[in-house]
């Protein structure tokens, strides 16, 4: 699975001309651009910021810990692949996703489900597609990221797990009531709030570790290729297990190849396939290169991923060795904004995914199900929450990934119309 999603960004990497590299400034501008003609619900920057709600999550923390505690520092070079390459793979579902889509009793309507049945003449997996992405929506969307704030408030706050589930529920609920606007609206104020408070944080912490960010990207970079000995609580790892779970952790974080966020992309303002889809192929670049790698530095210039911290709270053990306590309070205060805005973006996906199988009424019912289900994310095991997030994940990817490979030279003449190669 892995293989083949890194194996299809490389494919439209290629295909595109590296596109993703020569067009970033361009996609940056685009994100501030109001178009008031074509079809859709919100606006550039909305369908980006839904679609980052949806990526920048838990996985920006507790992922990369996790993937430095299996796989060394050498996972965070391959979460770095995943990110350029995913770039490519991002912008190709957003032109489908946007050029295929229909209007729906509730606003657009699109996605892998759509570009797969009137794109592809594949209606069985686009069916398939969104039977797996409600299911997805309870793994990546929901437990994992209710447990992971269960799990770091227990530790930092004592407070109960169950008690942090229903607050994440009730909270929740309120703003998925009004549906893609509501939602919009929401997160256009909270994702650019919380992402730059991270940074901030991040920034800070390093700068007190300055003197240590030239090692911790020497580990990074040496052991991509190399094992990383054991040393102190980390057991070690093999070049196999820095490639795997670096990439792992970087698909569940960014999202590209798996087909969540062109649904958000589908309900953009605009008359060209080509213009959302830049702007969405910097959600990846953000979440990965951006919000990913400073979480990774933190990690890497304090001693505490050597002394066996448990994932879930690496990241802010190794925060709180440079900014003492405060350090320690503002990664939780940032894991719980992450996986609230995660909860909300990967709802909406949810929705479009049984709008599809079902029709419109389902979305309410749906609604319920889903809100009621942070409570018991909360309290589970971690393991198992992982372990079915990614299992939900991989059968996502395998009918997206089709859709995108037969559809490649769509979305390359898409590229060149808009580009006049």
């Amino acid at each position: 699975m892995l293989v083949l999603l890194v194996g299809t960004g490389l494919y439209l990497t290629i295909i595109l001309k590296g596109m993703q590299f020569r067009a970033l400034p361009h996609a940056l501008k685009l994100i501030w651009q109001k178009e008031h003609a074509g079809d859709g619900d919100i606006s550039h920057f909305a369908a980006l910021m839904t679609a980052l709600a949806a990526t920048v999550g838990i996985g920006n923390i507790v992922g990369v810990a996790t993937a430095i505690t299996l796989g060394g520092p050498g996972a965070v070079f391959w979460m770095w692949m995943t990110g350029l390459v995913g770039m490519a793979t991002k912008y190709a579902e957003a032109v489908l996703a946007v050029k295929y889509r229909e209007k729906g009793e509730h606003g657009m309507r699109g996605g892998p489900m759509y570009y797969l049945a009137k794109g592809a003449n594949l209606p069985t997996l686009g069916w398939l597609f969104a039977l797996f992405t409600a299911l997805a929506t309870f793994g990546i969307g929901n437990m994992a990221q209710a447990n992971a704030v269960a799990t770091i408030f227990q530790a930092t706050f004592q407070i109960e797990p169950w008690l942090t589930g229903t607050v994440l529920m009730l909270l929740t609920g309120l703003v998925i009531l009004g549906g893609i606007k509501s939602i919009a609206r929401f997160t256009s104020f909270l994702v650019p709030f919380m992402i730059v408070g991270y940074i901030i944080t991040a920034l800070t912490a390093l700068a007190v570790n300055a003197a240590e960010i030239p090692q911790a990207l020497a580990l990074i970079l040496g052991h991509a290729f190399t094992p990383a000995a054991a040393s102190g609580g980390f057991a070690g790892a093999a070049v196999a297990a820095a490639m795997r779970f670096g990439i792992a952790r970087g698909v569940f974080s960014n999202e590209s190849g798996l087909g969540s966020s062109p649904i958000a992309a589908a309900a953009a303002r605009t008359h060209d396939p080509v213009k959302q889809a830049l702007v969405s192929m910097t959600q990846t670049f953000i979440d990965t290169l951006v919000v990913c790698s400073m979480t990774a530095l933190i990690i890497l210039t304090s001693t505490a991923w050597q002394h066996g911290i448990a994932p879930g709270q690496l990241t802010s053990v190794s925060c709180g060795e440079s900014l003492g306590h405060t350090g320690v309070v503002l990664v939780a205060i940032a894991t719980a904004l992450f996986a609230y805005s995660t909860l909300i973006g990967w709802n909406y996906y949810g929705e479009k995914a049984i709008e599809y199988l079902l029709g419109p009424r389902a979305i309410r019912p749906y609604r319920v199900v889903f809100v009621s289900m942070v409570v018991v994310g909360a309290m589970m095991k971690l393991e198992f929450v992982w372990n079915f997030s990614d299992l939900a994940n991989g059968l996502m990817a395998i009918p997206n990934i089709i859709g995108l490979l037969l559809l490649a030279q769509v979305v390359k003449a898409e590229t060149m119309r808009y580009f006049e190669w």
